[in-house]
This record gives structure tokens, C-alpha cells and sequence, in this order.
């Protein structure tokens, strides 16, 4: 059961399976996949991100995909990596300059894995921004209004039973698969008629474990 959820993830992550909203995703890393194997990209080291952001914003050029319509008046919060955005009063949209990752391609990752273990709160990839010579991943979310505290003992039992243990503090990890899940604080995971709804997670591959 666990090899058939791994080999699932493996396929959604390379592309060959379907996940919600995972199409224009999946078309991306693709790309910057393809490039790091044919040699457009260095290994990851110092520089590996900004010549990887180089093929990005090529690609992007290439298919018209910058998205400017934000309203930038309808601020709604701001953390080390992304700023929120009201878009309507069904969805926010984020901006993500990937700064907790090593690379964009493991930002699209964490994409994918969310939209594959929280569907209800799955992130459409609309396009990116460009502001002060940072580079913004543009994706839309469903806006979850609160109506309780989130009680973050739930949190740790929901995904002990889905295989996830608790690590320190609000991570946790899948040894199973190869998982990390990170920063599942009270303000990540929100509760609505007491379901939990995870609008900010961070997931990270052991790779030695994950791609096995």
C-alpha cells in the first residue's frame, strides 16, 4: 500500500499522473528537469538557483505566462516567503519567491505533494510576477474562513494516522516515503465546522528515501 502511494507520488512528480491542478505544474518542472539533464543545468551549489531562474524566466517569456493582475490594495499578509492576496471573496492568491527552497524545481514539488495530500486546499499555478528583481510564483487558493482555533493536537493525530511523525516542535516526516512536512503551525493549518484545512505547508524530499 505505501510502495503503491510512493510509486503514485513518483509518477505525479514526473509528470506521468494526473493530480488537481497539477497540469501546468507538472509542464514546468518538466522543463527545468529536462534542462538540469541535458546540461542547461549546473548541480545544485551556489549558483545553481539563479541559472535556474535564468531557464525559468525564459520559459515564461516564451509562453506569455507573467500575471499582473493583482490588486495590490487588497493585502491580506506577508511571511519570509510569500505575500497573500484577497482575489475575490472565494480565493487568495499568494506570491512565492521559493525562498525556502534550494531550487524552484523543489518549490513545484512542494506544489504538487500539497495538491495531492490536500486537495480541498490545492494551489493552481496562474503565473508569476516580477517586483524589484525577485521573481514571484503567482499560484490561487481557496480563502478558508476560520470559525475556531485550530487545535494543533488534531494536527499531529490526523497525520500520524496518514504515516507522518511528529519531529520536533510543528514538523513531521514520512519515513515511509521520504517525506519532511514543515511549519504546520496554527496559522498554516486553520479549522472551519471542525475541518482541518492545510493553506501553508512546506514539503521537502528525502530523495535518497523518496525516489528509491
Amino acid at each position: 500500500m505505501l510502495n503503491d502511494i510512493k510509486y503514485e507520488l513518483q509518477y505525479i512528480l514526473s509528470g506521468k499522473s494526473e493530480v488537481k491542478y497539477g497540469s501546468i505544474i507538472q509542464t514546468v518542472t518538466g522543463y527545468l528537469g529536462r534542462s538540469k539533464e541535458t546540461g542547461g543545468l549546473a548541480s545544485k551549489g551556489k549558483s545553481f538557483k539563479s541559472q535556474e531562474e535564468i531557464k525559468l524566466v525564459d520559459w515564461i517569456n516564451r509562453n506569455n505566462f507573467w500575471y499582473d493582475a493583482i490588486d495590490f490594495s487588497l493585502f491580506v499578509s506577508e511571511g519570509a516567503e510569500q505575500k497573500v492576496y484577497l482575489k475575490d471573496e472565494n480565493f487568495v492568491l499568494k506570491l512565492n519567491d521559493s525562498i525556502y527552497y534550494e531550487s524552484w524545481l523543489d518549490y513545484f514539488y512542494n506544489l504538487l505533494l500539497n495538491n495531492y495530500f490536500f486537495p480541498d486546499t490545492a494551489y493552481e499555478l496562474i503565473g508569476f510576477h516580477m517586483n524589484s528583481n525577485i521573481l514571484y510564483a503567482v499560484v490561487k487558493q481557496r480563502f478558508v474562513k476560520v470559525d475556531q482555533l485550530t487545535d494543533l493536537a488534531e494536527v499531529k493525530i490526523f497525520l500520524g494516522n496518514n504515516g507522518f511523525e511528529n519531529t520536533r516542535n510543528n514538523d513531521y516526516y514520512n519515513p515511509d516515503l521520504g517525506i519532511i512536512l514543515e511549519d504546520l503551525h496554527d496559522e498554516n493549518v486553520l479549522t472551519q465546522k471542525g475541518i482541518l484545512y492545510f493553506i501553508d505547508t512546506v514539503f521537502y524530499l528525502k530523495s535518497d528515501v523518496f525516489w528509491k
